[in-house]
């Protein structure tokens, strides 16, 4: 069974990641296994402390390690989503705020993967990662928008290829609390997970590169809207640079940009919130428009999705000045 490791895997230990990916197996029996030579990144012997690369190829020996048992049966989920494109190589779809894009540990059932198994399960056929059929790429939780599908080997490989090469363009809107001074530049640092949470990551000096340009779209009496573009795909990399800034994502709890900061406003500004958001609905980060290289004519493709009722209700706001 062969695994590549997607950019927001990038810095994770092998044992660590394949404790998440083949969950049947103890971490125990995983170090085991790299100990033994079973499973090998890259053709090469490694320990269980190595740090992943985006592009890396894990291989397991399947004559040591029975894959079938350690790939869990994934479910279908009639989930209602947004197909924006279709053809025979992938599709395009708008993921919806509270999803996660593919099983985890916690959650087998009610993920991206899940979904896109009820759709298109008759297209995904000899996908390279049976644990995430169609996944190239990754959205968190609570970011809506546009994820690309591949449905085969060929087109999954032609469009990761695109993504590592950061030949992908790519971009989002983000709503932000406080007024944003700079009208456009460049955001460029080195990301890291930090030691006190594993979830969240962090500027740090031995991380990795992370890149972004931005772009303000508008800005409200207390919160502005802004375009990223990013060049590289690291985890939470958005969402740590508009932190780091000092405007937080709305609604963003992990890098603090929380709703309990409606309480530093006037009445007025909480009424008007109130009246028009949903508090549910994540963080509002939304990746909007995507182009690529088709896979199959190798022609540049153009896509956009939009963000829900909830975000453009607040976008509007801010535009207006009214919040």
């Amino acid at each position: 069974m062969t695994i590549s490791v997607s950019s927001s895997d990038e810095l994770i230990r092998l044992d660590a990641f394949l404790s998440s990916r083949l969950i049947q197996f103890s971490r125990s029996k995983i170090q085991k296994l790299i100990q033994d030579g079973s499973i090998t990144v890259n053709d090469k012997l490694v320990k269980k402390n190595l740090k992943l690369s985006y592009g890396d190829i894990i291989n397991i020996d399947s004559n040591k390690v029975d894959s079938h048992k350690a790939i869990p049966k994934l479910k279908k989920w009639d989930y209602p989503l947004e197909i924006i494109y279709e053809d025979n190589d992938f599709a395009i779809i708008n993921k919806p705020v509270g999803i996660i894009s593919h099983p985890a540990p916690n959650n087998h059932n009610r993920t991206i993967v899940n979904i896109i198994l009820n759709i298109f399960e008759d297209k995904l056929i000899n996908h390279p990662d049976p644990l995430r059929p169609g996944i190239v790429h990754r959205l968190d939780k609570d970011t809506s928008g546009i994820m690309i599908i591949p449905f085969n080997e060929y087109s999954h490989w032609k469009i990761a290829e695109q993504f590592k090469n950061r030949t992908i363009s790519k971009e989002y809107i983000a709503l932000t609390w406080g007024e944003w001074i700079e009208e456009e530049g460049i955001i460029k640092n080195k990301l890291s997970r930090s030691k006190k949470n594993s979830i969240k990551f962090k500027s740090s000096k031995d991380g990795r590169t992370a890149y972004s340009k931005f772009k303000l779209i508008s800005n409200g009496k207390y919160f502005s809207s802004i375009n990223f573009f990013p060049k590289t795909g690291r985890t939470h990399q958005i969402r740590v640079h508009c932190s780091e800034k000092g405007y937080p994502i709305v609604g963003d709890e992990l890098y603090g940009g929380g709703w309990k900061k409606l309480n530093e406003y006037l009445p007025d500004v909480k009424k008007k919130i109130n009246k028009n958001v949903d508090f549910q609905d994540g963080h509002y980060l939304h990746s909007n428009r995507i182009s690529f290289l088709h896979p199959r004519s190798g022609k540049k493709v153009f896509f956009q999705a939009d963000p829900n009722e909830s975000f453009v209700n607040l976008f509007k706001m801010i535009k207006s000045a009214e919040v």
